[in-house]
Protein backbone atom coordinates (compact mmCIF):
# COMPACT_ATOMS: atom_id res chain seq x y z
CA UNK A 1 0.00 0.00 0.00
CA UNK A 2 3.05 2.12 0.95
CA UNK A 3 4.46 2.26 -2.87
CA UNK A 4 0.84 1.82 -4.28
CA UNK A 5 -0.03 5.47 -2.73
CA UNK A 6 3.59 6.74 -3.84
CA UNK A 7 2.80 5.55 -7.85
CA UNK A 8 -0.32 6.96 -7.44
CA UNK A 9 0.71 10.34 -6.08
CA UNK A 10 3.44 10.06 -8.50
CA UNK A 11 0.90 9.86 -11.49
CA UNK A 12 -1.17 12.81 -10.50
CA UNK A 13 2.34 15.34 -10.15
CA UNK A 14 3.17 13.83 -13.88
CA UNK A 15 -0.43 14.31 -15.16
CA UNK A 16 -2.99 17.42 -16.16
CA UNK A 17 -3.74 17.24 -12.48
CA UNK A 18 -0.82 18.54 -10.98
CA UNK A 19 -2.41 21.03 -9.39
CA UNK A 20 -3.81 18.33 -7.35
CA UNK A 21 -1.71 18.87 -3.53
CA UNK A 22 -0.59 15.14 -3.12
CA UNK A 23 2.41 15.77 -0.11
CA UNK A 24 0.26 14.77 2.28
CA UNK A 25 -0.07 11.27 1.05
CA UNK A 26 3.46 10.98 0.57
CA UNK A 27 3.99 11.83 4.25
CA UNK A 28 1.81 9.45 5.37
CA UNK A 29 3.75 6.41 3.45
CA UNK A 30 6.63 5.76 6.00
CA UNK A 31 3.92 5.89 8.76
CA UNK A 32 1.74 2.86 7.05
CA UNK A 33 4.27 1.23 6.31
CA UNK A 34 5.69 0.93 9.76
CA UNK A 35 2.52 -1.15 10.59
CA UNK A 36 3.36 -4.41 8.81
CA UNK A 37 6.60 -3.91 7.43
CA UNK A 38 9.58 -3.61 9.92
CA UNK A 39 12.71 -0.89 9.92
CA UNK A 40 13.75 -1.78 6.12
CA UNK A 41 10.35 -1.31 4.61
CA UNK A 42 9.86 1.50 6.75
CA UNK A 43 13.13 2.47 5.38
CA UNK A 44 12.31 1.91 2.02
CA UNK A 45 8.82 3.65 1.91
CA UNK A 46 10.68 6.90 2.88
CA UNK A 47 12.86 6.61 0.72
CA UNK A 48 10.51 6.29 -2.26
CA UNK A 49 8.60 8.95 -1.08
CA UNK A 50 11.97 11.22 -0.99
CA UNK A 51 12.88 10.34 -4.43
CA UNK A 52 8.87 10.96 -5.47
CA UNK A 53 8.83 14.46 -3.59
CA UNK A 54 12.02 15.75 -5.28
CA UNK A 55 11.34 14.31 -8.87
CA UNK A 56 8.10 15.86 -8.87
CA UNK A 57 9.72 19.45 -7.37
CA UNK A 58 12.26 19.04 -10.30
CA UNK A 59 9.24 18.10 -12.75
CA UNK A 60 7.04 21.33 -11.47
CA UNK A 61 10.00 23.33 -11.40
CA UNK A 62 9.04 23.62 -7.40
CA UNK A 63 11.79 24.53 -5.75
CA UNK A 64 11.82 27.46 -3.89
CA UNK A 65 8.49 27.60 -2.85
CA UNK A 66 7.49 27.12 0.93
CA UNK A 67 4.79 24.08 -0.12
CA UNK A 68 8.21 22.16 -1.20
CA UNK A 69 10.09 22.87 2.01
CA UNK A 70 7.51 21.71 4.21
CA UNK A 71 6.69 18.58 2.51
CA UNK A 72 10.25 17.75 2.46
CA UNK A 73 10.29 18.74 6.62
CA UNK A 74 7.30 16.80 7.27
CA UNK A 75 8.53 13.60 5.20
CA UNK A 76 11.69 13.77 7.29
CA UNK A 77 9.92 13.69 10.73
CA UNK A 78 7.38 11.53 10.02
CA UNK A 79 9.49 8.79 7.83
CA UNK A 80 11.94 9.47 11.61
CA UNK A 81 8.96 8.93 14.36
CA UNK A 82 7.96 5.58 11.97
CA UNK A 83 11.50 3.61 11.25
CA UNK A 84 11.95 4.52 15.37
CA UNK A 85 8.84 3.58 16.33
CA UNK A 86 8.77 0.32 13.93
CA UNK A 87 12.38 -0.68 15.26
CA UNK A 88 11.16 -0.35 18.92
CA UNK A 89 7.87 -2.78 18.04
CA UNK A 90 9.98 -5.24 16.30
CA UNK A 91 12.60 -5.98 19.05
CA UNK A 92 9.32 -5.98 22.06
CA UNK A 93 7.99 -8.48 19.63
CA UNK A 94 11.59 -10.35 18.96
CA UNK A 95 11.83 -10.24 23.05
CA UNK A 96 8.57 -11.67 23.71
CA UNK A 97 8.73 -14.46 21.08
CA UNK A 98 12.42 -15.33 22.50
CA UNK A 99 10.65 -15.69 26.05
CA UNK A 100 7.59 -17.96 24.62
CA UNK A 101 10.23 -19.98 22.88
CA UNK A 102 12.23 -20.11 26.40
CA UNK A 103 9.58 -21.26 28.05
CA UNK A 104 8.49 -23.65 25.83
CA UNK A 105 12.22 -25.18 25.89
CA UNK A 106 11.87 -25.38 29.68
CA UNK A 107 8.80 -27.38 29.42
CA UNK A 108 9.96 -29.93 26.93
CA UNK A 109 12.90 -30.11 29.03
CA UNK A 110 10.84 -31.42 32.01
CA UNK A 111 9.61 -33.93 29.77
CA UNK A 112 12.28 -35.13 28.22
CA UNK A 113 15.71 -36.04 29.07
CA UNK A 114 18.57 -37.38 27.50
CA UNK A 115 19.02 -41.36 28.01
CA UNK A 116 22.08 -42.36 29.62
CA UNK A 117 25.14 -42.91 27.28
CA UNK A 118 25.65 -46.47 28.84
CA UNK A 119 22.45 -48.96 29.42
CA UNK A 120 23.31 -51.94 30.00
CA UNK A 121 25.13 -53.86 26.44
CA UNK A 122 24.00 -50.60 25.12
CA UNK A 123 25.78 -47.60 24.13
CA UNK A 124 22.94 -44.40 23.34
CA UNK A 125 22.35 -40.84 22.73
CA UNK A 126 19.42 -38.85 21.85
CA UNK A 127 18.36 -35.70 20.28
CA UNK A 128 15.37 -33.18 19.52
CA UNK A 129 15.06 -30.64 17.07
CA UNK A 130 12.93 -27.78 17.37
CA UNK A 131 11.20 -26.52 14.29
CA UNK A 132 12.77 -23.47 13.15
CA UNK A 133 9.23 -21.52 12.61
CA UNK A 134 6.94 -20.85 15.70
CA UNK A 135 7.35 -21.08 19.09
CA UNK A 136 4.82 -24.08 20.34
CA UNK A 137 6.11 -26.85 22.47
CA UNK A 138 6.12 -30.19 19.95
CA UNK A 139 4.64 -33.53 20.35
CA UNK A 140 7.74 -35.73 20.19
CA UNK A 141 8.61 -38.01 22.92
CA UNK A 142 11.45 -40.67 23.67
CA UNK A 143 12.69 -42.56 26.75
CA UNK A 144 15.25 -45.74 27.76
CA UNK A 145 15.33 -47.50 30.64
CA UNK A 146 17.33 -50.26 31.89
CA UNK A 147 15.04 -52.68 33.95
CA UNK A 148 15.30 -56.21 35.12
CA UNK A 149 13.01 -57.39 31.54
CA UNK A 150 16.15 -55.83 29.73
CA UNK A 151 16.74 -52.42 28.09
CA UNK A 152 13.53 -50.80 27.29
CA UNK A 153 12.92 -47.81 24.67
CA UNK A 154 10.09 -45.93 23.34
CA UNK A 155 9.32 -43.16 20.87
CA UNK A 156 6.65 -41.48 19.89
CA UNK A 157 4.91 -38.27 18.39
CA UNK A 158 1.99 -36.59 19.40
CA UNK A 159 -0.77 -35.56 16.65
CA UNK A 160 -0.52 -31.35 17.15
CA UNK A 161 1.83 -28.93 19.02
CA UNK A 162 0.65 -26.77 22.40
CA UNK A 163 -0.48 -27.86 25.42
CA UNK A 164 -2.30 -30.44 24.75
CA UNK A 165 0.34 -32.43 22.54
CA UNK A 166 2.39 -31.74 25.61
CA UNK A 167 -0.15 -33.14 28.28
CA UNK A 168 -1.01 -36.72 25.83
CA UNK A 169 3.10 -37.12 25.72
CA UNK A 170 3.78 -36.10 29.38
CA UNK A 171 0.57 -39.36 30.14
CA UNK A 172 2.22 -41.48 27.66
CA UNK A 173 5.66 -41.15 29.34
CA UNK A 174 4.44 -41.45 32.69
CA UNK A 175 2.40 -44.55 31.80
CA UNK A 176 5.72 -46.10 30.27
CA UNK A 177 8.31 -45.22 32.70
CA UNK A 178 5.97 -46.79 35.48
CA UNK A 179 5.01 -50.28 33.28
CA UNK A 180 8.19 -51.25 32.29
CA UNK A 181 9.11 -51.75 35.72
CA UNK A 182 6.92 -54.40 36.46
CA UNK A 183 4.99 -55.78 32.97
CA UNK A 184 6.89 -58.73 31.72
CA UNK A 185 4.95 -58.61 29.00
CA UNK A 186 5.79 -55.35 26.32
CA UNK A 187 2.59 -55.70 24.97
CA UNK A 188 1.28 -54.93 28.29
CA UNK A 189 3.07 -51.79 28.67
CA UNK A 190 1.56 -50.42 25.32
CA UNK A 191 -2.21 -51.30 26.50
CA UNK A 192 -0.74 -49.03 29.39
CA UNK A 193 0.12 -46.43 27.57
CA UNK A 194 -3.14 -46.39 25.80
CA UNK A 195 -4.78 -46.57 29.09
CA UNK A 196 -3.06 -43.35 30.64
CA UNK A 197 -3.86 -41.49 26.41
CA UNK A 198 -7.41 -42.39 26.81
CA UNK A 199 -7.95 -41.07 30.33
CA UNK A 200 -6.33 -37.38 29.42
CA UNK A 201 -8.34 -37.38 26.19
CA UNK A 202 -11.31 -37.71 28.13
CA UNK A 203 -10.56 -35.15 30.61
CA UNK A 204 -9.99 -32.72 27.54
CA UNK A 205 -12.91 -34.03 25.33
CA UNK A 206 -15.06 -34.82 27.57
CA UNK A 207 -17.10 -37.41 25.44
CA UNK A 208 -17.12 -35.94 22.21
CA UNK A 209 -15.98 -39.08 19.70
CA UNK A 210 -15.15 -36.08 16.91
CA UNK A 211 -12.42 -34.52 19.14
CA UNK A 212 -11.26 -37.79 20.51
CA UNK A 213 -10.70 -38.80 17.23
CA UNK A 214 -8.29 -35.67 16.85
CA UNK A 215 -6.09 -36.96 19.56
CA UNK A 216 -3.68 -39.39 18.69
CA UNK A 217 0.03 -41.16 19.27
CA UNK A 218 1.79 -42.96 17.16
CA UNK A 219 4.46 -44.60 19.50
CA UNK A 220 7.16 -47.68 18.81
CA UNK A 221 8.23 -49.34 22.16
CA UNK A 222 11.41 -51.39 21.55
CA UNK A 223 13.04 -53.91 24.40
CA UNK A 224 16.45 -55.37 24.23
CA UNK A 225 16.96 -59.01 25.92
CA UNK A 226 19.89 -60.86 26.68
CA UNK A 227 19.84 -62.40 23.98
CA UNK A 228 21.19 -60.84 20.47
CA UNK A 229 17.29 -59.89 19.32
CA UNK A 230 15.17 -56.87 19.50
CA UNK A 231 11.67 -57.26 20.16
CA UNK A 232 9.38 -54.35 18.98
CA UNK A 233 5.96 -53.17 19.52
CA UNK A 234 4.67 -50.54 16.81
CA UNK A 235 1.82 -48.72 16.74
CA UNK A 236 1.90 -46.59 13.65
CA UNK A 237 4.92 -44.81 14.27
CA UNK A 238 7.63 -44.83 11.25
CA UNK A 239 9.63 -48.29 11.40
CA UNK A 240 13.13 -48.12 13.58
CA UNK A 241 16.61 -48.76 11.26
CA UNK A 242 19.62 -51.10 11.65
CA UNK A 243 22.72 -50.34 10.45
CA UNK A 244 24.95 -53.41 9.89
CA UNK A 245 28.12 -54.16 8.04
CA UNK A 246 27.41 -50.28 6.27
CA UNK A 247 23.78 -51.82 5.31
CA UNK A 248 20.67 -50.04 6.36
CA UNK A 249 17.60 -52.42 7.29
CA UNK A 250 13.95 -51.07 7.97
CA UNK A 251 12.24 -53.08 10.71
CA UNK A 252 8.86 -52.97 9.23
CA UNK A 253 6.23 -54.55 11.00
CA UNK A 254 4.29 -57.46 9.61
CA UNK A 255 1.00 -56.77 11.21
CA UNK A 256 0.78 -53.00 11.34
CA UNK A 257 -1.18 -51.49 14.24
CA UNK A 258 -3.40 -47.60 14.44
CA UNK A 259 -1.83 -45.13 16.98
CA UNK A 260 -2.54 -44.83 20.26
CA UNK A 261 -6.33 -43.20 20.86
CA UNK A 262 -7.59 -44.15 17.66
CA UNK A 263 -8.35 -47.98 18.60
CA UNK A 264 -12.36 -48.39 18.38
CA UNK A 265 -11.97 -46.63 14.77
CA UNK A 266 -10.21 -49.85 13.82
CA UNK A 267 -10.96 -53.15 13.68
CA UNK A 268 -9.52 -54.64 16.81
CA UNK A 269 -6.69 -56.58 16.40
CA UNK A 270 -4.35 -57.70 19.38
CA UNK A 271 -1.12 -55.74 20.44
CA UNK A 272 1.34 -58.16 19.26
CA UNK A 273 5.41 -58.10 20.22
CA UNK A 274 7.53 -59.00 16.87
CA UNK A 275 11.05 -59.88 17.02
CA UNK A 276 14.11 -58.93 14.85
CA UNK A 277 18.00 -59.93 14.88
CA UNK A 278 19.97 -57.17 16.87
CA UNK A 279 23.84 -58.49 17.97
CA UNK A 280 27.07 -56.86 18.60
CA UNK A 281 27.83 -54.26 16.48
CA UNK A 282 24.54 -53.39 15.09
CA UNK A 283 23.15 -49.58 15.57
CA UNK A 284 19.30 -48.98 16.15
CA UNK A 285 18.01 -45.81 15.12
CA UNK A 286 14.26 -44.25 16.44
CA UNK A 287 13.30 -41.09 15.05
CA UNK A 288 10.14 -38.93 14.71
CA UNK A 289 8.42 -38.51 11.00
CA UNK A 290 10.09 -35.16 11.13
CA UNK A 291 12.97 -36.47 10.13
CA UNK A 292 11.54 -39.05 7.20
CA UNK A 293 8.59 -35.80 5.92
CA UNK A 294 11.92 -32.86 5.84
CA UNK A 295 11.80 -31.47 2.43
CA UNK A 296 14.55 -29.71 0.42
CA UNK A 297 13.72 -26.87 -2.22
CA UNK A 298 12.63 -29.35 -4.75
CA UNK A 299 10.17 -30.85 -2.53
CA UNK A 300 12.22 -34.61 -2.14
CA UNK A 301 12.26 -36.28 1.43
CA UNK A 302 15.06 -36.83 3.44
CA UNK A 303 16.99 -40.47 2.59
CA UNK A 304 17.33 -41.78 5.76
CA UNK A 305 18.43 -44.86 4.69
CA UNK A 306 21.27 -43.40 2.38
CA UNK A 307 22.55 -40.67 4.29
CA UNK A 308 22.74 -43.70 7.81
CA UNK A 309 24.93 -45.55 5.32
CA UNK A 310 26.91 -42.33 4.66
CA UNK A 311 28.09 -41.46 7.85
CA UNK A 312 31.59 -42.94 9.06
CA UNK A 313 31.65 -45.11 12.23
CA UNK A 314 31.70 -43.40 15.13
CA UNK A 315 30.24 -42.96 18.74
CA UNK A 316 26.44 -42.48 18.93
CA UNK A 317 26.42 -38.69 19.80
CA UNK A 318 28.73 -38.22 16.75
CA UNK A 319 27.07 -40.34 14.38
CA UNK A 320 23.50 -38.37 15.63
CA UNK A 321 25.74 -34.82 15.41
CA UNK A 322 26.92 -35.68 11.74
CA UNK A 323 22.48 -36.76 10.86
CA UNK A 324 21.76 -33.90 12.02
CA UNK A 325 23.63 -31.98 9.95
CA UNK A 326 22.91 -33.48 7.11
CA UNK A 327 18.83 -33.09 7.51
CA UNK A 328 19.84 -29.55 7.92
CA UNK A 329 21.97 -29.47 4.66
CA UNK A 330 19.25 -30.97 3.02
CA UNK A 331 16.17 -28.88 4.19
CA UNK A 332 18.66 -25.50 3.84
CA UNK A 333 18.33 -24.71 7.61
CA UNK A 334 14.86 -24.95 8.01
CA UNK A 335 12.74 -27.70 9.86
CA UNK A 336 8.81 -28.21 9.02
CA UNK A 337 8.62 -30.23 12.44
CA UNK A 338 10.11 -31.15 15.59
CA UNK A 339 12.86 -33.97 14.94
CA UNK A 340 13.33 -36.59 17.86
CA UNK A 341 16.68 -39.61 17.41
CA UNK A 342 17.24 -41.81 19.52
CA UNK A 343 20.28 -43.91 18.37
CA UNK A 344 21.61 -47.16 20.13
CA UNK A 345 24.80 -49.61 19.50
CA UNK A 346 24.93 -53.12 21.17
CA UNK A 347 28.40 -53.49 21.91
CA UNK A 348 28.37 -56.55 24.53
CA UNK A 349 29.46 -60.39 23.30
CA UNK A 350 32.87 -59.27 21.86
CA UNK A 351 33.27 -62.12 18.39
CA UNK A 352 29.74 -62.82 18.39
CA UNK A 353 28.10 -63.76 14.82
CA UNK A 354 25.51 -61.25 14.37
CA UNK A 355 22.36 -63.34 12.70
CA UNK A 356 21.27 -62.72 9.03
CA UNK A 357 18.73 -60.38 7.91
CA UNK A 358 15.76 -62.06 6.49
Amino acid sequence: MPFLIALIALGIELSPLEFLYTGPFLTATPALAALTMGPRGTMAAAGVALAVSVTTATYNEAWGSDQVYSNLLGLLLVSSASITMSSAVRTRRQGELDQIRRIASAAQDVILRPVPARLGPLRAASTYLAAETGAQIGGDLYEAVHTHYGIRLIIGDVRGKGLHAVRAAAAVLSAFREAVHYEDDLAEVVNHCAAALSREAAIGTTGNQDAQAEEFVTILVAQVPDSFVIQLVNRGHPPPMVLREGKVRSLTPSSPLPPLGLEGFFSAAPTRVETYPFAPGDRLLLYTDGVIEARDRDRAFFPLAEEMEAVRPCTPPAFLEDLHGRLLRHTEGVLADDVAMVVADRVDGDGARPAPFT
